[in-house]
């Protein structure tokens, strides 16, 4: 696992991407607005996003904005897809 630290100013973006392993990205100040080109939305303070191992997604800040991204695997190794469901 891997913590990173991200800062935003208004009108910053990060370009389309994706990632090889499972991502959680968590809001600790301002919002976010991300797309991943299916659907669209906003993560303010306090809210995660979960971005599955593949998916190309993008985020931008219209406010000051600071997040972890939470990098949960490693490149290479098979991942599952995020899951919030209890397993019965």
């Amino acid at each position: 696992m891997r913590v990173v630290g991200l800062r935003l100013e208004p009108g910053q973006n990060v370009p389309e991407h994706r990632n090889a392993i499972p991502v959680a990205l968590i809001v600790t100040e301002g919002r976010l607005h991300f797309d991943d080109g299916v659907k669209s939305g906003e993560v303010g303070a306090g809210e995660m996003l979960l971005i599955n191992p593949g998916e190309r997604h993008t985020y931008r800040a219209d406010v000051d904005t600071s997040a972890y991204l939470v990098f949960a695997g490693l490149p290479g190794v098979r991942s599952r897809t995020w899951s919030l469901r209890r397993k019965t």
